[in-house]
């Protein structure tokens, strides 16, 4: 199932560069340094392909601005360059601020906006047509996650604050962002929950479940 293309929606896929020691730092223990990093590469590529094949507009957001992308971004950006997706930098002091700017200039030119994680790889093009589908009755939209967090936001208004005051990382941040949304007056909906990538066991889940789906290819 995939999403119907619609020039009103925007996806936003959030992604740190690329770098080794920096990226999936808790899967260092179990596959070293340069495993963290393929599996950061391998991971941000999956959600691209899937938000992809949505057929819907997407924008890549990097997390900051460098100077010069390392070369481990190679295998990336020539899939962005191929896919002719715009790349944005990232801005705000900590998480939410950097998404809640991001939704709200996407909500400058679309009428709904998506956010994915790139350790995301669960949130395939029928969960985004169900998100966007969601947000003709709601202001916000989520996409829980199994450790708390969520997959997924997006958003139809925003206003200031939205994502203030969120413990990012803790088992809270779902509790947490509703409850913030509710005293905000913006109305929110979850999705059927879904997993991401932080954990060793969370990787295995991965490259069992992409070694199903190439066999049934």
């Amino acid at each position: 199932m995939s999403a119907s293309p619609d020039q009103n929606v925007l996806l936003i896929q959030f992604a740190k560069w690329p770098e080794l020691g920096k990226v999936k730092t808790r899967l260092i223990p179990a596959l070293g340094e340069q495993g963290a990093l393929a599996a950061h590469q391998r991971l941000t590529l999956a959600v691209l392909d899937n938000l992809l094949a949505t057929g819907l507009p997407v924008e890549f957001w990097w997390d900051r601005t460098l100077a010069a992308p390392p070369v481990e971004a190679d295998s990336v950006l020539d899939k962005i360059l191929a896919a002719s997706v715009a790349q944005c930098f990232q801005e705000g002091s900590d998480l939410g601020a950097r998404m809640q700017h991001a939704l709200a200039s996407g909500l400058e030119q679309y009428h709904k906006v998506l956010i994915v994680g790139s350790d995301c790889p669960s949130v395939e093009a029928g969960y985004v047509a169900e998100a966007v589908s969601a947000l003709d009755q709601t202001d916000v939209v989520m996409g829980p996650s199994d450790d708390g967090g969520y997959v997924l936001i997006g958003a139809r208004r925003t206003t200031p604050g939205m994502l203030d005051g969120i413990a990012w990382g803790s088992p809270q941040v779902l509790e947490q962002t509703c409850g913030q949304l509710r005293e905000l007056g913006l109305s929110h909906r979850l999705l059927e929950p879904r997993w991401d990538v932080d954990e060793a066991e969370d990787w295995e889940r991965f490259i069992r479940l992409s070694g199903a789906h190439e066999a049934a290819r």
